[in-house]
């Protein structure tokens, strides 16, 4: 265990000392969310119904930027090699650096929403679901990823391809977000279902996502 968190505490370090794929992350929601409502014009009703799709699909979007790093850069400077033939399972290991890059990045987006959500008119009522959701969810989105950022590996210029692969499995988070989102403004008695379902999906990306990666880690290694 002492491992495991050595693991997440180097990669949370890396991310603080790096910080160009956060800052890209964070600047690409920013400037999503902020040319939405100049290319849609004025109507503020409009934006207030569209505001949980849109904060939702740019967090993926923005999320998508940094899904490369999670293992990249140890690959690079042999480090993954070292891991692999650690004492630490593999498994562990994908689990580790997926956990590192929620805390990272989807942590920091989902908390960015809720002040981007004042350019899209968003409900008030609506910010404390927006909240639970994006925390909710969002770690689906690091341990999903991670399968699609293993699989990648070696691809030169992989962005595109990462993005095929990961995006249709993205698809059931974005559908039970804007779900509960949608529920807390208009039929409140209807989040709680939707959010389970969210959660649930999350949990067992936790749970899939690091045995997946790591598969993929495996032969991309040999």
């Amino acid at each position: 265990m002492s491992d495991l968190m050595n693991l997440i505490g180097r990669d949370l370090r890396l991310a603080v000392r790096e910080g160009g794929a956060l800052g890209t992350a964070l600047g690409f929601f920013l400037v999503v969310v902020a040319m939405l409502p100049l290319g849609l014009g004025p109507d503020l009703n409009l934006l207030s119904r569209i505001a949980a799709g849109i904060l939702w699909i740019a967090l993926l979007l923005a999320a998508l930027l940094s899904l490369p790093r999670v293992f990249e850069s140890d690959h690079e400077d042999g480090s993954l090699e070292v891991l692999a033939t650690g004492g630490l399972p593999l498994e562990l290991v994908a689990a580790g650096k997926s956990l590192a890059h929620w805390i990272s990045t989807g942590i920091p987006l989902a908390l960015l929403a809720p002040v981007l959500g004042i350019l899209l008119n968003l409900d008030l009522a609506a910010y404390p679901a927006l909240i639970a959701t994006m925390l909710a969810g969002t770690p689906a989105v690091s341990f999903l990823g991670a399968i699609g950022a293993a699989l990648t590996l070696k691809t030169r210029r992989g962005g595109l391809l990462l993005a095929l692969l990961v995006l249709p499995l993205y698809i059931p988070t974005l559908i039970f977000g804007i779900s509960a989102m949608s529920a807390a403004t208009m039929s409140p008695g209807a989040f709680g279902p939707s959010f389970a379902i969210l959660a649930a999906i999350s949990l067992a990306s936790v749970v899939v996502g690091p045995i997946a990666a790591a598969a993929a880690l495996r032969i991309q290694l040999q």
